[in-house]
């Protein structure tokens, strides 16, 4: 099967972009697996489909696959390079847009210097729609936010527990160049107090308005950046008292702005601006892959 595609990045979080406002293309996870594949396809962190609206109110459907062809809830990045792409291709004029996502809606703001402003909703702290099994653990105080303390084969960390529409697990480091991201993310990811896996943030302070951020990413290994990565660590600072409402997210590919006035307002949606480019496009046949 031949389809034609976007090749996109947001702050060097990568993307295939498919669209299927027309048909669906019925793809296999195989088939999104391979897509990925920066040896056999075309290569990615995720793939992004466009899908018409499913309900009035709604402009778009927004549908994200993570490089090992699983569908998952959400992905920031990849909200700032799909209204990109939506504009660029001509299938829509209209700014802001709103789009459905696997866990709710998304606006998305396309700022005249080009960058997108995304409002990725309200953080969510209820540990059963996290999810997160607290079970044997000391219990918290119901106001209080706190890391637990998670035991795996690596050692001990203090994590910082949200969602951003995806499982977030947040660890304050002192320098993110020698934390061990490639030891302790898959450990976190596939911990079993996180039935359906998690993100794993290594989050290094360096004032109240800048942080530096690498993220291993549930079914894609540590990526050069993570919206809702960004988003969840920023929350998760400024609950725990080290961040102001509005932080400069540096990652290895890029800086991402986040705001959130949640320390008077934990109901407030999370704002999240930063780059959004078109890279190249062509067409590939996929395989036959089930």
């Amino acid at each position: 099967m031949q389809i034609r595609f976007t090749k996109m990045q947001g702050a060097g979080n990568d993307f295939v972009v498919l669209d299927e406002t027309q048909s669906r293309l019925g793809l296999t996870p195989a088939q999104y697996r391979w897509l990925a594949d920066r040896h056999f396809g075309v290569g990615a962190d995720q793939i992004l489909t466009v899908r018409p609206s499913p309900g009035p109110g709604l402009d778009f459907e927004y549908v994200i696959h993570n490089a090992d062809g699983g569908e998952v809830e959400h992905c920031g990045n990849g909200a700032r390079c799909f209204v990109r792409y939506v504009h660029d291709h001509g299938l829509s004029e209209r700014n802001p847009l709103r789009v459905k996502v696997k866990q709710g809606e998304l606006s998305l703001l396309r700022l005249p210097d080009g960058r997108v402003t995304v409002d990725m909703g309200a953080p969510v702290f209820d540990l059963d729609r996290i999810p997160f099994d607290a079970d044997g653990l000391p219990p918290q105080a119901t106001a209080l936010y706190q890391p637990w303390p998670l035991d795996f084969a690596g050692g001990q960390a203090g994590v910082a527990v949200v969602s951003m529409g995806n499982p977030h697990a947040v660890l304050r480091v002192d320098d993110v160049d020698t934390a061990p991201v490639a030891e302790w993310g898959p450990q976190i990811e596939h911990h079993p107090r996180f039935p359906r896996r998690v993100n794993v943030g290594f989050l290094q302070v360096q004032d109240r308005s800048t942080v530096r951020l690498r993220v291993f990413e549930r079914g894609s290994g540590e990526t050069l950046a993570c919206g809702t990565g960004a988003c969840a660590a920023v929350v998760a600072g400024i609950r725990l008292g080290w961040l102001d409402a509005r932080v400069d997210v540096h990652t290895r590919g890029g800086v991402l702005t986040i705001e959130w006035p949640g320390r008077e307002r934990l109901g407030a949606p999370v704002m999240m601006t930063g780059p959004a480019t078109s890279v190249f496009e062509g067409t590939v046949n996929v395989p036959d892959l089930s």
